[in-house]
């Protein structure tokens, strides 16, 4: 099943600098979210990813025409480093197909325009490119393929650490609830969705609030609760807290195995220096 991921979005709220690269180019350890999220679709035997590209697009390009197996296997290194043999490979059977889909695209145009790739597809994955999960992608797919939908998504409580006020007409405040607390569910990024999806959506729409939401009118729209991890990388903090989780080798999201944990910088190291 071919996987579309959104690699366009400026990242703004994740930059500190004059940075170039696109969000799902920030990384997670030694690889980009984006990578991260291609490895969760391959754990689940989706390797034919079709990125559709914006802002960025050159990064994206070059990091895979480019890619280094070195960073994230271990290998043998021969002949002074002009014969280096990775001792497991991380993409060798990926198919990735890089669309230029336009600077200030919104998100349904982008899947327009990476239509023509997905020829022959009944029912494809999409995904922004910057959010992870451990939700079963498997169980999920077979869900959908056993109805009649034109599209779902995965459906998740809200992140956010704010409070959402009860307030009177005399303006007090009689109490406070958190938003992750409330019988709510927001769009978690994670899609599955069938060719019809193509019927809803006009040039210039976005995939959401047009395309899903006419969809959802006729009843033909999806959500998939999922209560497990989930987490986006829309901003620093985010991303410091996902940095975080990848140095203490707890990374729900990485199906395909943990990294290794690092020595907390609080532990000391005995002094094994000798004596005498």
């Amino acid at each position: 099943m071919k996987v579309v991921l959104f690699c366009g979005g400026y990242g703004l709220r994740m930059r500190a600098g004059e940075d170039s690269a696109p969000k799902p180019m920030m990384t997670i350890g030694h690889r980009p979210v984006l990578w991260h999220v291609m490895r969760y679709y391959a754990h689940y035997g989706h390797t034919d990813f079709i990125l559709a590209l914006g802002h960025g697009a050159q990064s994206v390009k070059s990091y895979f025409v480019n890619y280094d197996e070195t960073e994230s296997n271990d290998f043998v290194l021969r002949n002074g480093g002009r014969d280096v043999t990775p001792l497991r490979r991380d993409i060798d059977d990926w198919s990735i197909t890089f669309v230029d889909t336009g600077l200030e695209t919104p998100i349904g145009e982008r899947l327009r325009r990476v239509r023509p790739y997905l020829a022959g597809e009944t029912t494809f994955l999409a995904n922004y490119g910057d959010v992870l999960t451990d939700a079963p992608l498997d169980r999920i797919v077979a869900d959908f393929e056993g109805g009649d939908a034109v599209g779902n998504l995965l459906a998740v409580p809200p992140q956010d650490s704010f409070h959402v006020l009860d307030v009177d007409d005399q303006h007090r405040v009689r109490g406070f609830t958190p938003v992750r607390d409330m019988s709510m569910r927001i769009n978690g990024g994670y899609f599955v969705l069938r060719q019809r999806i193509f019927d809803y959506l006009n040039p210039g729409d976005d995939l959401v609030t047009d395309a899903a939401a006419k969809a959802a009118s006729d009843g033909l729209f999806q959500a998939v609760p999922h209560d497990g991890f989930w987490a986006p990388m829309d901003t620093l903090k985010e991303r410091a807290a996902l940095e975080e989780r990848y140095r203490r080798g707890d990374c729900p999201w990485m199906k395909w195995g943990q990294p290794p944990a690092h020595v907390s910088p609080s532990l000391s190291v005995p002094d094994v220096r000798p004596t005498g």
